[in-house]
């Protein structure tokens, strides 16, 4: 099946990966990803509660003119008091309705004294229900509060304490091995590389860039010359360790690459070799027989962030037990973008330079490692069209 676009590329690959295995009670990780739902304890908010200041009122209360003697009080974090006839209950926000109570009355509602009120005009249109918080309007006691497959935030983390669910099944990292290949890469960590040589910053970018995921385990990566038994060896023993493999170099059609014919021997199936996109149109995907993910990326160093920022981020999200795997991405709108277009579907580099607007970064080419680290990430463009947009965005 040829695929015309990434997106097409993307699905057709992610029906092919497994997810990964469940670590069961598991504390809470920011980050990582439920396996389970998450549950209400018991209903929230857990009895009636005042929604703001103000005092408890019945409502035939209203009619009375002259001051009302107000005779205790309710506040958070304690049980409530009775309601003596003829009399109302100062209540505070969050604390509970006291029985016989039939709605508040906000505080600026009415004049206040020592130990009585006067309502003022405001607080005549009161009616019974107002200004009360109904046990269970939250949730009910053992309604769904957070889904499986939703990524630990602080925001779900919250509700998750709120409902104690102080511990939940988690799916495990997705591991992951960042295999380069090449003989001309290396690290030259004390030493400069010759001019036919070059430092690997295709491991440093993926790997900080996979790193930056709570939901990926990266596990230790490898580098292997261009060398076909070496690199069949290398790759095996790299799926054998990880859940998914991302390949830098020898996936075009040169002398040296090695990686499509690898990938075969290996027994995987190739879903995709080559794309019509800009940078990137070598880029191959694979799947194993039990759902490990291989993606070969391109060598060039800004084609191989970009499809891993593309590609891997949205298929290792997929393996990883995510339901929302293709989060919706921001939009932006090019500045001094040209009339150039091309039959391809165009990632270029680009630089945020106001509230959802950005510029395009002079580039030289996928090898450009200087426009690379002055880009903000880099926007999409259909095949064929230009102008400014919007277009999705891809931050790094």
């Amino acid at each position: 099946m040829k695929y015309q676009t990434p997106d097409a590329a993307i699905d057709g690959l992610a029906k092919l990966l497994a997810t990964v295995c469940v670590q069961s009670s598991t504390r809470q990780q920011v980050g990582r990803i439920l396996a389970q739902d998450i549950v209400a304890d018991r209903d929230s908010p857990a009895a009636d509660v005042s929604a703001m200041d103000g005092y408890a009122i019945r409502v035939s209360d209203l009619k009375r003119s002259g001051p009302i003697p107000v005779r205790g009080e309710s506040s958070a974090g304690g049980p409530p008091p009775e309601m003596q006839s003829g009399s109302i209950v100062r209540i505070f926000t969050g604390a509970v309705i006291p029985d016989g109570c039939e709605a508040v009355v906000r505080r600026e509602d009415t004049k206040e004294s020592d130990r009585e009120i006067v309502f003022l005009e405001a607080a005549i249109t009161t009616r019974a229900g107002d200004n009360i918080r109904r046990a269970g309007e939250n949730a009910k006691m053992g309604g769904v509060v957070v889904n499986a497959g939703t990524k630990v935030t602080a925001a779900t983390a919250a509700t998750m304490t709120s409902v104690g669910a102080y511990q939940a099944d988690l799916y495990a990292p997705v591991r992951v091995i960042v295999l380069t290949t090449g003989d001309e890469v290396g690290r030259f960590e004390n030493e400069s590389p010759k001019p036919w040589q070059l430092r690997n910053s295709n491991r440093d970018s993926i790997v900080s860039f996979l790193s930056a995921q709570p939901w990926i385990d990266v596990v230790e990566p490898s580098h292997c010359h261009d060398d076909r038994d070496v690199l069949t060896r290398s790759l095996a023993d790299c799926l054998q360790r990880a859940d998914a493999v991302l390949v830098s170099g020898g996936v075009s059609k040169g002398d040296y690459d090695y990686v499509p014919d690898v990938i075969r021997e290996n027994g995987a199936e190739i879903v995709f070799h080559g794309l019509p996109i800009r940078p990137g149109k070598p880029i191959l995907g694979a799947a194993t027989s039990g759902g490990k993910l291989i993606l070969g990326l391109p060598g060039n160093p800004v084609s191989a962030i970009v499809g891993a920022k593309r590609f891997a981020e949205p298929l290792l999200a997929k393996m990883s037990g995510q339901t929302d795997w293709k989060t919706p991405r921001p939009i932006l709108r090019l500045k001094d973008f040209g009339d150039k277009t091309l039959p391809l579907v165009w990632m270029r580099l680009v630089r945020i330079v106001g509230q959802g607007v950005c510029e395009l970064v002079p580039s030289q080419g996928s090898g450009d490692l200087v426009s690379l680290g002055q880009s903000s990430g880099f926007v999409e463009i259909p095949r064929g069209e230009s102008g400014e947009g919007p277009w999705p965005f891809y931050a790094w």
